[in-house]
């Protein structure tokens, strides 16, 4: 189990950076879907592994951070219909 914990927290770090690093190189836009998805994926691995570690600051700035990322996904969803 601490394995797919500490699985889900790293997978979650290289989806941010690789997020970070497509946005900054300009080859994704920040307002785009797979940005978006990129981010809802990583701050989810944040919370199982922050909370399994109970670091609640952190699994709660990243459960924030996953309700941004769905709502810009909703967002994007209504504006493309």
């Amino acid at each position: 189990m601490n394995l797919a914990i500490e699985a889900a927290g790293w997978a979650g770090a290289l989806l941010i950076l690789g997020s970070y690093i497509l946005v900054s190189t300009g080859r994704l836009s920040g307002q785009s879907a797979a940005f978006q998805w990129l981010n809802v994926a990583a701050s989810l691995g944040f919370v199982v592994n922050s909370g399994w570690h109970g670091a609640i600051p952190s699994t709660a700035l990243n459960v924030v951070w996953c309700a941004v990322g769905l709502g810009m996904l909703w967002k994007l969803n209504r504006r493309s219909r």
